[in-house]
């Protein structure tokens, strides 16, 4: 009795549970779905992984457990590396470890993982050795330590000033120069020319360059306080002009291809002639002027940009259909007889055959007639098969992916006969047979995609002999196509149809035209082959160059012959929110031209009523220039800014 009720225990126990246990992948595939609808990939992929590792056979949840592994690690290294933009460097680890134990296989979490664990370590490196006493540097150490910087011309007032003179080149530098608060050497080899200079309420820097171009001269700083001025020649800019050393490290340059572009770049653009390219740390070392120092940083932080990435669903459909009805009767076709007289065997009498007077006592036993027997066919088959497969391919801009299912299948391509060994040696080469795709994405701004596409599907139909050697036959559908698609646009390549019909009746001559009748007189086959190939291609960018206001501005590099870098200046306008008033600048003394000195009342130029000098050398008269108020300076009203200087040459 006992024994009994254990057993009627096991058998509602394994019934009750058996279907909770079945149904488990399901619920959790289900689970899976209504989380990814919600962007909620953690709890979406830890559902798919439970149903997956439930029944790890079954495609549709190894499917959804592939798609959903990529897309939340992709999402983890997107958040670690806006933290790592933010300098949160172990919440920037947290989420890359994150990423890399959801897929092992994401190369990009990996190495994100080891970049930041590598700035953490050297960070703790670097306190240590802080908190340690540094062992002593030798000269050479100390002194390339100390190797300075581009020496850059320091004013001590770059206020804006009004100058309308006539004079040589060399007195209007010293005359900018005395209002700025520098000095000024001039080149011996130099001969300054006369040229009248007329400004109007411009800073001194910028009368600076107008006077350089105005006299065609070029001046280098010799240090914070003093120029040198020189005629601006070729020779003489090889020879006086400042030159500078700079490395730069490309951060996104893969290949030596994409440093010597960037180099060629920054020759043709900037016609900078010193660059040294070193491959294995992706830097490349100028040589140039202190200007063309700056804007190749300018122009290499333009083209150097992360290439776009592009992942594509490739999903190959394939439909084929096979119908077969045959119905009617299979009839004797062929009938044979013998005679034998007298009982004996026609064919096994060992004498000379059948004689005329074996004719004689023939009887109607003596012969036998031979046919064969009649079968009815009545048969219908329908047989239909479905492939589907769903690769996903990422590829980098302009770069070409390949992916190749099947089979290497090896094809003769010929033969040779060495005369060391006997017989004949055959050549052979391997094609793939399956599925190959070929594509190569070109990315563009707006987030649209042109792919260039080369896609296969080949099979072994069969086989042929050819000079003695056996050579599979093989069936190839292939598409060549380019298209522009969208982000996440669907696109249907293909619809490749194959429908064959073949029809056929065997039976009796004659007979077999018989409607309805000839049935029963023959057969009939009919046969239906239908085959259909599609391409659906899916594009996901993933990243995408961005392209800033930064990137598009237009930057002045100077003339034609010379590279020079010019500072945006920043109006007083635009600095100041709220612009101060104009009427109260006249009440100000130091808006005030001073009444005793005709000098500020003269025009921009006099007439001199000095004696000439007895050695007969041009002199400049002293002008007594007012000084600017500095206690506080007001750069936005005019009266108070501009600053006449007349200078009058007499002979």
């Amino acid at each position: 009795m006992i024994r009994s009720r254990l057993l009627l225990y096991v058998i509602l126990t394994t019934t009750l549970v058996a279907p909770v246990l079945a149904d488990k992948p399901e619920s959790a595939f289900k689970a899976g779905e209504k989380a990814e609808k919600k962007n909620d990939l953690d709890t979406a992929y830890q559902a798919y992984r439970q149903a997956h590792d439930a029944k790890p056979t079954d495609p549709k949840y190894m499917a959804a457990y592939l798609r959903v592994r990529f897309y939340a690690s992709a999402q983890h290294i997107h958040s670690g590396e806006l933290l790592l933009d933010e300098g949160k460097l172990q919440e920037a680890l947290a989420e890359f470890r994150l990423a890399t134990q959801i897929d092992p296989s994401n190369f990009q979490a990996a190495g994100q993982l080891r970049r930041v664990s590598d700035q953490i370590q050297k960070g703790i490196r670097e306190r240590d050795v802080a908190s340690k006493v540094k062992d002593q540097p030798s000269a050479l150490e100390r002194d390339a330590g100390a190797a300075a910087g581009p020496v850059s011309l320091e004013m001590k007032s770059d206020i804006p000033v009004s100058l309308h003179m006539t004079a040589t080149s060399d007195v209007i530098y010293k005359t900018i120069a005395k209002l700025a608060g520098f000095n000024v050497l001039i080149d011996p080899e130099y001969k300054p020319q006369k040229i009248t200079f007329e400004l109007t309420n411009v800073s001194l820097r910028e009368a600076l360059s107008m006077v350089a171009i105005q006299s065609k001269t070029f001046w280098r700083p010799l240090s914070s306080n003093t120029i040198m001025v020189s005629a601006d020649t070729g020779s003489k800019r090889k020879d006086l002009e400042q030159s500078v050393m700079k490395t730069f490290y490309l951060h996104n340059a893969a290949t030596p291809a994409d440093l010597q572009q960037a180099a060629g770049t920054l020759k043709g653009i900037l016609d900078i002639s010193h660059i040294q390219v070193t491959p294995e740390l992706r830097s490349l070392t100028i040589r140039g002027t202190p200007d063309q120092m700056v804007l190749a940083q300018k122009l290499l932080g333009d083209i150097d940009k992360p290439k776009s990435e592009v992942v594509i669903d490739v999903i190959v459909m394939e439909v084929s259909r096979d119908r077969l009805h045959t119905f009617g009767v299979v009839p004797p076709t062929t009938v044979s007889a013998s005679i034998a007289p007298g009982g004996s065997s026609g064919s096994g009498s060992s004498g000379s055959g059948l004689t005329l007077s074996s004719f004689a006592g023939l009887a109607a036993g003596d012969i036998s007639v031979s046919v064969p027997g009649a079968s009815f066919t009545a048969l219908s088959s329908d047989s239909g098969t479905k492939v589907i497969q769903r690769p996903e391919i990422r590829a980098m801009d302009s770069e070409k992916a390949s992916l190749k299912i099947g089979d290497r299948i090896p094809i003769a391509t010929g033969s040779y006969q060495s005369g060391i060994t006997t017989g004949v040696n055959t050549q052979f080469q391997y094609i793939d047979v399956g599925v190959n795709i070929d594509i190569t994405p070109y990315i563009h701004s707006g987030n649209d995609v042109t792919l260039k596409m080369s896609l296969e599907v080949s099979s072994v139909t069969g086989e042929q002999s050819i000079d003695g050697v056996t050579e599979p036959t093989i069936g190839q559908r292939r598409i060549e196509h380019e298209a522009r698609l969208a982000d996440g646009e669907v696109n249907l390549i293909g619809g490749i149809l194959e429908d064959t019909e073949s029809k056929s009746m065997s039976g009796l001559p004659w007979l077999t035209k018989i409607p309805i009748l000839k049935y029963l007189f023959g057969q009939e086959a009919k046969q239906r082959q239908q085959s259909e190939i599609v391409f659906a291609i899916i594009p996901h960018i993933i990243r995408s160059t961005e392209v800033t206001d930064d990137n598009l501005k237009m930057v002045d590099l100077g003339s034609g012959s010379t590279v020079t870098y010019r500072k945006a200046e920043v109006k007083a306008d635009q600095v100041n929110a709220t612009p101060a008033p104009a009427a109260k600048a006249p009440d100000k003394p130091q808006a005030q031209a001073p009444v005793d000195k005709p000098q500020a009342q003269a025009p921009s130029q006099k007439t001199s009523t000095l004696p000439p000098r007895a050695d007969s050398k041009p002199a400049v008269k002293p002008v007594s220039l007012p000084q600017p108020a500095m206690e506080k300076p007001q750069v936005r009203v005019k009266p108070a800014l501009e600053t006449i200087a007349t200078v009058e040459p007499y002979y």
